[in-house]
């Protein structure tokens, strides 16, 4: 089966705005393929969360295939705010696919539900470093998660590298307007 990425912003309320989730796109048919494209679509129904559960049960699914349906369903429970049942998907798809960087940057997203900010942080740098389709939306995340640490300034400079990537996203831009940032003097060294 041939294999794509890719990765739709779901509605997680999060610090007066919504994280980023990232789908798994699985093409060759079947329902994983339909689980993926409701992902994608921003489908958050149970019926589709059941058919991604169907497709775990009862198709022959790849390795890779198996960790972007448990990625794909993992999401539709974000959208839900079921934080638990969400990670549990994202553990599953990293113990299947260490490899996979969506499944830690929504295993982070999850954590942002939790308000559990560090955890949060840990798993979207984990997810960065092994690369991710979508960087702009784990720079996002992150930056909701140094706000919930009360760090402002990783805050305004995890939206700003979100805007970098995706320059045409409104999220980061909105949420870069909330900031005021000014220049500090620094007093010249005592002689």
């Amino acid at each position: 089966m041939r294999k794509a990425l890719a990765a739709c912003v779901g509605g997680l309320a999060l610090c007066g705005a919504g994280s980023a989730t990232a789908a798994i796109m699985v093409l060759g048919g079947g329902l994983a393929e339909a689980c993926a494209q409701a992902a994608i679509q921003g489908e958050s129904d149970l019926r589709y969360e059941q058919m991604c559960t169907a497709s775990m049960d009862d198709e022959a699914l790849s390795g890779r295939d198996m960790a972007g349906t448990l990625v794909n369903r993992g999401v539709m429970r974000l959208r839900r705010a079921n934080w638990d049942s969400a990670k549990r998907d994202f553990d599953k798809a990293s113990r299947i696919q260490p490899d996979l960087g969506e499944a830690y940057v929504n295993r982070g997203a999850a954590f942002l539900g939790m308000r559990r900010y560090p955890e949060s942080l840990v798993e979207i740098n984990r997810g960065l470093e092994l690369g991710v389709e979508e960087p702009a939306k784990a720079y996002y995340n992150r930056a909701l998660a140094h706000e919930g640490l009360e760090d402002a300034k990783s805050a305004y400079l995890d939206y700003q590298k979100a805007l970098e990537f995706n320059p045409l996203w409104e999220l980061p831009k909105e949420q870069l307007l909330r900031f005021k940032v000014q220049r500090r003097m620094v007093p010249a060294p005592l002689s």
